[in-house]
């Protein structure tokens, strides 16, 4: 997989760039992943509701053509964009989410934390009393609880988001793993679509770490996840 490591970006550019290399590859072309930063803003899926944006003031707001609801990109953020072509990967859409929400876990864990997945609810989430204690959630995925049971966020906070698109069997869009933020603007949302979920980055959990020093253990787990 060729990584490119893009900087900071502007959102609206990068998507569009990932939405033209994923029409034009070829069958035989190389799956890329893409490392950057954006400046803040907005982004809304396919299925983004108005009601969400509570009070976006003067941050720009993108609509976008993947999937779920409202998220906030901005410096001290990791974002990843896996272009994976997965049909020559070998596994399908469910797996796929479930490999970028591994990747993520095994991040979190090099620096300690412990990550988290919620039935019903794509992303990696950390309790806010014991973000280094490895008890199981009730509301894990393997419990296989109905939507309206699994989404008790009481005690969490969530610390990655994960939107994808899927045109002709390749992946674009991806993952946002926060680090050291200035998280007020997730105060002017629904998270994700769900009113009162607390966001945290790994700076909240008491991790003093940068961008520059997670990207590239993010990266290897990616690579390592992603692999067919």
């Amino acid at each position: 997989m060729l990584v490119r490591q893009l900087g900071r970006v502007d959102y609206v550019d990068t998507a569009l760039s990932m939405q033209r290399f994923t029409e034009s590859r070829a069958p035989d072309a190389p799956d890329e992943l893409w490392l950057c930063e954006h400046a803040p803003v907005f982004t809304q899926g396919i299925a983004g509701k108005s009601d969400h944006l509570l009070a976006p003031g003067d941050i720009q707001i993108v609509q976008t053509n993947r999937g779920g609801q409202v998220t906030y990109h901005g410096p001290g953020q990791v974002v990843a964009y896996p272009l994976i072509d997965l049909r020559r990967a070998g596994y399908f859409v469910k797996e796929y989410v479930y490999r970028l929400e591994e990747a993520l876990i095994r991040t979190l864990a090099h620096f300690g934390v412990t990550g988290h997945r919620v039935a019903h609810a794509p992303g990696v989430y950390v309790r806010l009393d014991d973000p280094f204690g490895h008890a199981m959630l009730a509301q894990r995925p393997q419990k296989g609880l109905a939507r309206d049971d699994a989404q008790d966020f009481a005690g969490l906070g969530k610390i990655a988001a994960l939107g994808i698109k899927v045109s002709r069997h390749c992946t674009y869009h991806g993952v946002a793993l926060n680090v050291n933020m200035d998280l007020e603007p997730y105060t002017r949302i629904n998270p994700c679509g769900y009113a009162g979920l607390q966001t945290v980055d790994l700076s909240t959990m008491g991790v003093n770490v940068t961008s520059d020093e997670v990207a590239p253990v993010l990266t290897d787990q990616l690579a390592r996840r992603l692999a067919p």
